[in-house]
């Protein structure tokens, strides 16, 4: 079973077997390799895997670096029963799906919120994330 059909199986398994309570999160999107199809690709796996999905517009941004390469980004709110651990470890499983490696960023996927917990704390005073908020 490939990483990402074990993922998608252990979210429905915790979904149907076990009432949990559902947390609101917020997800950064971000690709710098073939930028618009694998950021289709991961919103279409997060439409998946959360409930009540929504997302933001897409958003063309230069590297924090100043290397000049582009990336292409979104934001996705949902809800979901995993735990930040837990989504965090499916979230890496995604990433790893796309042959993600230090210098071709297919995919990046940052769990940003968890309820009212935030985290990557210096991403949220980056212009193209208080740009991505409004949707």
């Amino acid at each position: 079973m490939k990483n990402e059909e074990f993922a998608t199986a252990t979210v429905r398994s915790r979904m149907f077997n076990v009432q949990r309570s559902m947390f609101n999160v917020l997800i950064s999107l971000g690709s710098n390799y073939q930028q618009s199809a694998h950021i289709h690709w991961a919103s279409q796996r997060l439409a998946r895997l959360l409930s009540s999905v929504t997302m933001s517009r897409c958003l063309w941004t230069m590297d924090i670096h100043g290397r000049g390469v582009w990336y292409m980004n979104r934001l996705v709110r949902g809800t979901t029963p995993l735990s930040p651990d837990e989504l965090n470890s499916v979230l890496k499983q995604i990433e790893q799906a796309t042959g993600r490696t230090p210098q071709r960023v297919t995919i990046d996927l940052d769990l940003m919120q968890y309820d009212s917990e935030r985290y990557h704390l210096s991403d949220w005073q980056r212009p193209y994330i208080q740009d991505l908020l409004d949707f």
